[in-house]
C-alpha cells in the first residue's frame, strides 16, 4: 500500500509540475525563437572554476564573467557521473539506465545507443524550424557497418540477453571503416555534425562530418598508457589507448580544431532568419591532458589544470563569435560539464586544488563530486545578470525547458526524467513545483536520489573510482548511506541508522521513479 502511495504522491507531482509548465510557455512562445547553444566541457570540476571555487588553483575569468552574465546554479547534477549515460540524459531528457545501457559508458565503437523515433533537444527544436549541429564529442554510439561474413558481431549473445555489451563495445577487425556508419548524429535531429566518435582517450581517432569519416583509418596509435592499470595514476596525463586513427590526426589540435568549427557555424548563421541550436561538446579537460604550447605551465595544477585553462580560452573564442555575429541578445548560451572530474586524491595532495571543491568523490562516483556540476544560463534582456540559483536541478530538464522556451506543452511521456526550469531562468521561482526528486547513478550502477535536503544512496562504497568502490557491510552496519547534504556537504556523516523512517521514504521514491515511465 506504501509503495501505491508514493506512485501517486509521485505521479500528482509530475502531473502538477507539467501543468504549471504549460501556463509559463505562452509569454516565451509569443517572442520570435532564441538560438540556443549548449557548451559542454568534459569531466570538469564544479571546483576548478574559481567564481565556484575562490581557492581554485585554475584561473578561468572567461567562464567566470560569463557567470556573471546570467544565471549561476550552485546546486545542479549530471543524471550520471561518466559521459554516455549522461550526455544521452541530456539529449532525450531521460535518464540513461532506462534505455539499453544500463550502466557505464560506450566505446568508440559502441552501437548507437539512442533509438530510432526517440525524441532529442535536436529533433524538438528541428521541428521548430531551427537549424540543428553538433560539434564535437558525441560518445551515444555509431552503428559501424560490419565487415562481409562477420555478421555474428550484431547477435546478442545469449549470455547477456539486454544487448548491453555487444552495445558498448565492438571488436574493430569485425568493422568495415571504409563505409560510413548507418546511424549517428543526423538520425537524431542534427543537420549537420563534425564529431569525435568517443572519448579523445578513446580509439578510433577520427573525425565524421555528418557521419562520414573526414580522411580513412589508415594509421594506428600504440597508444600512451603511461602507468599500468594497476597504477593510482592510470589513466591519467597525456594517456590514450591503442587503436586505429586517421593519418595526421593530432591530439593536442583536437579542442581548437573543434572551436574553430563552431566559431565557422556561428559565422555562417549571423543574422539568418532562421534560429539554429548548436551543440559544442568539448574533448576537454578529459584525458589525454595535452593543453597547447600556449597554456602548458599556466596554471598551479599540473597539465590538466592547464587544459582547463585553455577550455576556458575556447569558452570566449565562442562567445566572441556569438558577440560579433550580432545576435547575442537572442542567444542563449549554456555552460555545464557532463560529470565531475577525475581528479584522484594524490592530485589534490600534490596541487592543493580541489577540483570537486567541498564535494566528496569524483567521476564515476555516487558521491556529489561525481554529478554535482557548474551549470549557468545567459540570455541578455531575458535573464537577469548576475543571479545565483540554489534550486536542485539536473541537466536532464534541458530537454523540456527547451521545449517550453518553444512555447510547448509538457514532455511527461516522451522525456520522462525531464521538467521544465524556464520559470527559473526568468526570475519567477514561486511558479516552479518541480522538481521534488531527482535521481543519480554511479558507473557502476549504485543508484542515489535526493529529496531537498536528503540523499539516499542505495548501497556502501562510491559504485565509482573513489576508494571504497563496493563495500560489504557487516552484521549490524548500515547497508546503505543517507546524507543531510545541506549540513553534511561532504557526506562524511551516514545517518542510515538514525533515520529508518526517511530511508524508507526515499527508497520507495526511488523504486517509484524506476517504475515510471
Amino acid at each position: 500500500m506504501k509503495c501505491k502511495r508514493y506512485l501517486f504522491l509521485l505521479s500528482v507531482i509530475v502531473a502538477s509540475c507539467h501543468s504549471k509548465e504549460k501556463e509559463k510557455h505562452i509569454d516565451v512562445a509569443e517572442a520570435s525563437h532564441p538560438n540556443i547553444i549548449y557548451i559542454l566541457a568534459d569531466d570538469l570540476g564544479y571546483g576548478d572554476i574559481s567564481i565556484y571555487n575562490p581557492g581554485s588553483k585554475i584561473n578561468t575569468p572567461n567562464i567566470d564573467a560569463f557567470a556573471n552574465q546570467g544565471i549561476r546554479f550552485t546546486d545542479a547534477h549530471a543524471a550520471s557521473s561518466v559521459c554516455t549515460p549522461s550526455r544521452y540524459s541530456i539529449l532525450t531528457g531521460e535518464y540513461c539506465w532506462r534505455s539499453r545501457l544500463p550502466q557505464s559508458v560506450l566505446s568508440g565503437y559502441g552501437r548507437a545507443l539512442i533509438e530510432p523515433g526517440t525524441p532529442t533537444v535536436a529533433s524538438l527544436l528541428q521541428n521548430h524550424d531551427y537549424a540543428t549541429a553538433i560539434i564535437g564529442k558525441w560518445h551515444l554510439g555509431l552503428d559501424w557497418v560490419v565487415k562481409p561474413g562477420h555478421e555474428k558481431a550484431l547477435i546478442v549473445p545469449e549470455n547477456d540477453p539486454s544487448g548491453a555489451r555487444m552495445i558498448k563495445d565492438m571488436n574493430p577487425d569485425d568493422i568495415d571503416f571504409t563505409k560510413p556508419p548507418t546511424d549517428g548524429p543526423l538520425k537524431h535531429g542534427f543537420q549537420y555534425s563534425y564529431i569525435l566518435p568517443a572519448s579523445l582517450d578513446m580509439a578510433p581517432y577520427c573525425y565524421l562530418e555528418n557521419d562520414t569519416l573526414t580522411q580513412p583509418l589508415t594509421a594506428s596509435t600504440k597508444g600512451s598508457e603511461l602507468n599500468p592499470k594497476s597504477s593510482p595514476n592510470y589513466a591519467t596525463g597525456a594517456f590514450w589507448r591503442t587503436g586505429p586513427m586517421s593519418p595526421g590526426f593530432d591530439f593536442t589540435n583536437v579542442l581548437p580544431h573543434f572551436t574553430g568549427k563552431a566559431v565557422d557555424y556561428i559565422k555562417s548563421h549571423a543574422q539568418a532568419t532562421k534560429p539554429y541550436f548548436l551543440y559544442f561538446a568539448m574533448p576537454a579537460p578529459h584525458t589525454p591532458w595535452l593543453p597547447s604550447k600556449e597554456f602548458a605551465g599556466k596554471s598551479k595544477a599540473g597539465a590538466y589544470g592547464d587544459y582547463v585553462m585553455e577550455a576556458d580560452a575556447m569558452v570566449k573564442r565562442i562567445l566572441d563569435a556569438v558577440e560579433q555575429s550580432g545576435d547575442a541578445d537572442n542567444t542563449i548560451v549554456i555552460f555545464t560539464s557532463d560529470n565531475g572530474p577525475y581528479w584522484r586524491p594524490q592530485f589534490v595532495k600534490e596541487y592543493n586544488h580541489h577540483a570537486a571543491y567541498v564535494y566528496r568523490g569524483m567521476k564515476a562516483d555516487a558521491w556529489d563530486g561525481g554529478h554535482r556540476v557548474p551549470f549557468m544560463v545567459r540570455w541578455p534582456g531575458h535573464i537577469k545578470a548576475g543571479t545565483v540559483s540554489n534550486i536542485t536541478t539536473t541537466l536532464a530538464n534541458l530537454m523540456s525547458t527547451c521545449s517550453a522556451l518553444m512555447g510547448g506543452d509538457s514532455l511527461s511521456k516522451k522525456a520522462p526524467d525531464s521538467y521544465s526550469v524556464l520559470p527559473v531562468l526568468l526570475g519567477k521561482p514561486d511558479s516552479l513545483l518541480c522538481q521534488q526528486v531527482i535521481m543519480s547513478e554511479s558507473s557502476q550502477g549504485l543508484f542515489a536520489v535526493r529529496k531537498g535536503e536528503w540523499k539516499l544512496i542505495a548501497g556502501r562504497g562510491s559504485g565509482g573510482f573513489s576508494e571504497p568502490v563496493n563495500y560489504t557491510p557487516k552484521p549490524g552496519e548500515p547497508k546503505g548511506q543517507l546524507y543531510n547534504i545541506r549540513e553534511d556537504s561532504s557526506e562524511a556523516n551516514n545517518l542510515y541508522l538514525q533515520y529508518p523512517q526517511r530511508v524508507q521514504e526515499l527508497s520507495l521514491l526511488m523504486d517509484s521513479i524506476k517504475k515510471l515511465k
